[in-house]
């Protein structure tokens, strides 16, 4: 990462963030912190928020069916800009104040009525002519392409925002299903062409109350129409106007929309409207969680009956297994110990061997007053001190020979001096030197040192 620019607190919050999210991209976390002015706490926080709106491994695939979702307006509960609480940046043109005159009265009746049969027959013709392919095909290329672009561009636009859902539109139906949530579906048009959409996303979803209300109680799934993704949805909930969102919840086992929420309006509207929509419907969402709860009680149940039941009919089975098994550890255990006390006797007599052999190898004591002879004196780990004389020209192999050959010494053991220690026979060291035996073995008495009447311990490795 380029730490240009950035000072060390700022370099330190972005290495406390790697940390913390797992996050390999560097440049990746300092942008996150800057869109969230450096507060490492709200960035951390958002990024949980974000994984935990990522689709579950139950829709992890793109190409997963949605379910069906039921839009019947006489069973949602509908808001509009209109009502109190609501708010419209770009008028549209009305019908004009209510009049007062029994005349005005009427004309302002049939007016109305005449408006609302023109509109609704209108969109009845519009259906009929997209039905008919009056309209441009949209193609679904990319659903999840669609709905990241979608984020990504609302996330520059609006820094303040809910977590948006991370998947496709079917995606957050069969999660929302199957976790036994409450769907929010955002729809809208571009926000610089729509001063609607514009103020909503500014004023009323950058709402701190509504960031925390939505989060928590929601799933939160937004698309632009302008995609194919967002148009195959339009097309599903008939939007009217926009800005737009829906709620959708499961309720007598179907996903149908509850709730509509058609135009700007306050965040304390908003709010309210949310609140009212989900105390009507939580109770169908809790009936859900009981029902799922007393299957999953009972599943349980007769898996645990045919669980035991299967145990009892393989009791007799196991208890047979089982001891077949102790006979044969018990029979493996004499065996072991057969083998390791035939092994120690093995290992006695070839050690017995080797000393009658390794016997004849032993070097002739020399006289007292030969040249170049020297006395040295072993102390045995027992405490016995022997004491035999050399020639200055035996070997150290010869020493150890001596040594291995008497019946007081050890059968593994080192030779060492006293002060300062040195090692002078090691079986280890021989092992480890591989090529150097020679090297070791062979040295003289007088290449290593020894002098007349010098005192060599020999220490027991097997003790």
């Amino acid at each position: 990462m380029e730490a240009e620019g950035l000072t060390n607190e700022q370099t330190d919050k972005v290495l406390q963030f790697q940390d913390l999210t797992g996050i390999e991209d560097m440049n990746v976390c300092r942008d996150v912190l800057i869109r969230h002015q450096w507060d490492l706490e709200v960035a951390f926080q958002e990024q949980m928020n974000i994984r935990e709106g990522r689709p579950t491994m139950l829709t992890a695939s793109t190409d997963v069916r949605a379910p069906a979702v039921i839009n019947d307006r006489f069973l949602q509960q509908v808001f509009s800009a209109n009502m109190p609480g609501g708010r419209m940046v770009s008028r549209v043109p009305s019908i004009g104040p209510m009049p007062r005159s029994f005349t005005g009265m009427l004309g302002y009746v049939i007016n109305f009525v005449f408006q609302y049969f023109y509109s609704t027959l209108s969109g009845i013709v519009r259906a009929f002519i997209n039905i008919g392919g009056g309209n441009e095909p949209r193609i679904i290329t990319d659903p999840l392409a669609d709905v990241m672009k979608f984020i990504r561009e609302y996330y520059e636009r609006y820094p303040e925002h809910p977590v948006f859902y991370q998947g496709t539109y079917a995606q957050a139906l069969n999660d929302a299903k199957q976790e036994l949530r409450f769907l929010l579906v955002y729809l809208h048009k571009d926000p610089t062409q729509n001063p609607d959409v514009e103020s909503f996303c500014r004023d009323t979803l950058s709402s701190r109350s509504i960031i925390d209300y939505i989060n928590t109680h929601t799933l939160l799934w937004g698309c632009d129409v302008s995609t194919p993704e967002g148009y195959r949805v339009m097309q599903t909930i008939t939007v009217r106007t926009y800005p737009l969102m829906v709620m959708i919840s499961l309720r007598a086992n179907r996903m149908m929309v509850v709730g509509r929420f058609e135009g700007d309006c306050t965040p304390e509207e908003l709010q309210r409207r949310l609140q009212a929509v989900i105390a009507v419907n939580e109770v169908w969402l809790s009936q859900a969680r009981a029902d799922r709860l007393e299957r999953n009680f009972t599943q349980t149940l007769r898996r645990q009956q045919d669980e035991a039941y299967e145990q009892s009919l393989l009791a007799d089975e196991e208890k047979e297994r089982q001891r077949q098994r102790e006979r044969d550890a018990a029979r493996q255990v004499l065996e072991a110990e057969e083998r390791a006390r035939r092994d120690v006797e093995l290992r006695k007599e070839e050690i017995a061997r080797q000393k009658i052999e390794l016997a004849n190898l032993v070097p002739p004591e020399p006289a007292a007053d030969a040249i170049d002879a020297i006395a040295v004196v072993f102390k045995l780990p027992s405490g016995t001190r022997l004491e035999r004389r050399f020639q200055q020209t035996d070997s150290i192999l010869d020493v150890y020979h001596f040594l291995f050959c008497h019946p007081a010494s050890p059968d593994e053991f080192e030779i060492t001096t006293n002060f300062p220690k040195r090692v002078l026979y090691s079986k280890a060291a021989i092992d480890a030197a591989e090529c150097a035996v020679n090297d070791i073995v062979n040295k003289t008495l007088k290449e290593v040192g020894l002098k007349n009447r010098e005192v060599l311990f020999v220490n027991d490795l097997e003790a």
